[in-house]
């Protein structure tokens, strides 16, 4: 192993020699150096992994040497040493961007702790990580058995994302392949929970919360509050539990989060279904019933989310809700910067409702688009994706300036997408629906035992286009190809994100409500 290399420079270098000693006796390598000019030499002969600056020497101080190092070498770190404890120096050489400084004397532990926390502090958290999910393991494979419930699943689904995350940001691939195939197995028992249970739900009603119950459950009650400002409910489109968490921090420093729960998206989990299902408090089949003239059938032409405020206000006066509403949706930039522009003109209503299109953009655009595929290669990259445009659309800026007016804000989804990676043969007419992780229609011919089949969609309150329609649903990382050119469309759609069918990923999504700082 190569051993860790300090140049150390102090005017009174032969005074550190028992240090020295006693860093080389711990694997540390030691260049010392009298002064700054010699430092900047020895900088530019040898590599190095950490530089320990005195701060009060001689000729060219540690200040001016910090300020030459920091030019020359922006990425070596640098551990300023000093006696002299104005607040206005630290500040210099905070500003500088050392990583660390020491207050004389110090003693040789002292710089040993500060080297461990500067240099293996990564190695010793990978380390602490791998430990602690070698010893959930065991316990995570026990308690699948033990999932009995709707909230069992989702606080697996929680606990699960916590470790997912954790481990990618360690470079121990062997452990994470360990995860996702326990995430895998997961998935399999959940599709499993999901076909014994769903259908129950419907009818009783006695399962978890559901898109067509979200909004009178949660968001109703806060706008009974006459008290309240403005409410934004912001539904960002096929928003992940993990991309939720990515993002969160950001909008946390703009607004106190009261309430963040889960709730489960309906089947199929696709915008036609669930975000419908969501903005009217229906499941489809009623909604096709009571709002025929809203309502598009799979096999019929035209836009399929295109009455979502119509909905959205019969629902609210079905339960007597007078409140004053917009709804906007963005699906491009130039959207996005003009609602910044408007939304003062938004403060007297009760409920403002914006649908945000990104991140559903990005999973579509990775399955036609090669640079998608390779930004979205895997959940990692997924996420990050998702967290860098956070950072850089309109959408921060409207939270921000909701902020600046008070607005309080509600933050959902109407479902999440999986990493799929498994084709399933599927025979079908023309008339069956496109969607890869559901089909709906007549004439289909599959393998039973790899889906969840519903011959009667009634049964799940969902219209059937002809009298014999059935839906067919996906489950794990499984997606439908046509037998026709089956090799190319399996490769062309393998390691997309899709959404419409069973698994944690798309059923259990988030509702948050905050309140501005």
């Amino acid at each position: 192993m190569t051993p860790i290399k300090i140049l150390w420079v102090d005017d009174e270098i032969e005074l550190l020699k028992p240090h020295f000693l006693f860093l080389q006796s711990k694997g540390y390598q030691t260049t010392a150096c009298n002064n700054g000019q010699e430092a900047l030499l020895t900088l530019k002969d040898q590599n190095f992994d950490v530089v320990l600056l005195d701060e009060n020497m001689p000729g060219l101080g540690g200040l001016e040497t910090l300020s030459e190092i920091k030019l020359q070498f922006p990425n070596l770190p640098v551990i300023m040493i000093t006696k002299n404890e104005e607040e206005k120096i630290m500040e210099e050489a905070i500003g500088a961007k050392i990583s660390d400084y020491l207050i004389k004397p110090v003693n040789p532990n002292q710089i040993l702790l500060a080297l461990k926390k500067l240099l293996q502090h990564k190695n010793l958290i990978a380390e602490k990580t791998i430990t602690n999910y070698q010893q959930a393991f065991r316990r995570i494979s026990i308690s699948l058995n033990d999932l009995k419930t709707h909230s069992d699943w989702a606080d697996f689904y929680t606990q699960m994302l916590y470790w997912e995350m954790e481990l990618e940001s360690l470079e121990d691939l062997a452990m994470l392949e360990i995860f996702q195939n326990q995430m895998k197995e997961a998935n399999r028992l959940f599709a499993k929970f999901i076909e014994n249970n769903y259908q129950s739900w419907i009818d009783n009603e006695t399962g978890p919360l559901m898109s067509h119950q979200i909004l009178k459950e949660k968001l109703f009650p806060i706008l009974k509050n006459k008290s309240s400002k403005t409410t934004m409910m912001l539904v960002i489109d096929n928003l992940r539990f993990d991309q939720w968490k990515m993002i969160s921090p950001i909008i946390e420093n703009l607004y106190h989060k009261e309430e963040e729960i889960s709730y489960y998206s309906i089947l199929p989990t696709a915008t036609h279904y669930a975000r419908n299902a969501m903005f009217s408090g229906m499941m489809p089949l009623e909604m096709q019933k009571k709002h025929p003239e809203l309502w598009v059938n799979e096999n019929e032409e035209g836009g399929k989310n295109l009455n979502e405020a119509s909905f959205l206000k019969a629902q609210l006066l079905r339960w007597g809700m007078t409140s004053k509403m917009s709804y906007s949706k963005i699906t491009h930039l130039k959207a996005g910067k003009e609602l910044i522009q408007s939304l003062h003109n938004h403060q007297k209503e009760d409920l403002m409702v914006v649908v945000y299109n990104f991140v559903d953009m990005i999973s579509h655009a990775k399955t036609e688009m090669e640079i998608i595929k390779e930004l979205a290669s895997d959940n990692k990259a997924f996420r990050s994706l998702t967290l860098s445009w956070f950072k850089n659309s309109p959408l921060l800026e409207i939270l921000l300036q909701a902020k600046k007016l008070g607005f309080n804000l509600v933050v959902t989804t109407d479902h999440g997408t999986i990493n799929v990676d498994q084709a399933l043969e599927i025979k079908g007419d023309r008339e069956v629906s496109t969607n890869l992780r559901y089909k709906a229609g007549q004439n289909l011919s599959y393998n039973a035992k790899s889906v969840m089949e519903i011959n009667d969609p009634k049964a799940i309150q969902l219209p059937a286009p002809h009298l014999n329609s059935k839906f067919i649903f996906a489950k794990e990382h499984q997606y439908f190809v046509y037998q026709n050119n089956f090799n190319h469309y399996a490769n062309h759609f393998r390691n997309t994100f899709q959404h419409g069918g069973i698994s944690m990923e798309e059923m259990i999504v988030p509702f948050v409500v905050m309140r501005p700082r």
